[in-house]
């Protein structure tokens, strides 16, 4: 399997996880909104996790390249974690509006950066890493 396609597979269910978590809050269900959080928030920091302890070091190992993409994306992982607390302490107090608000600029920020490693990073793994290792690697790690 390549990696490329392992790691977009696990964007997508993220996406829904929080798509199903976005309409829970829409509806004011929030007692499912809260376990469909806890769900949303476990799967997505395990992917970010499987990044930055597998796919990343491994990269930067094989091509030295350390200054580069890895970089950003860790930068962005962590915008996004700020964002995912926002969106913990919006859930917390109820807040429909500022959930739906940060959830908008986390939505933005998501999309652009699965876009950035599912066009740039992803492939350059898949062409200088040994996909099957990593793969089984990220595996290791559990299942989003």
């Amino acid at each position: 399997m390549f990696i490329t396609q392992y790691l977009a597979d696990e964007h997508r269910k993220c996406d829904q996880f929080y798509a199903d978590v976005e309409k829970a809050v829409s509806e004011g269900n929030w007692e499912e909104a809260e376990r469909l959080f806890d769900l949303f928030k476990e799967k997505t920091l395990l992917h970010f996790r499987k990044e930055e302890e597998v796919l990343f070091p491994e990269f930067e190992m094989r091509t030295g390249i350390t200054m580069g993409p890895t970089q950003v994306m860790r930068f962005e992982h962590q915008q996004a974690r700020d964002l995912i607390q926002r969106l913990e302490e919006a859930l917390k107090n109820r807040n429909k509006e500022e959930f739906l608000s940060v959830g908008e600029s986390f939505m933005v920020l998501i999309q652009q950066h699965n876009m950035k490693e599912e066009q740039i990073l992803y492939p350059m793994s898949d062409q200088h890493l040994d996909r099957e290792e990593v793969v089984m690697k990220l595996s290791d790690l559990g299942e989003v």
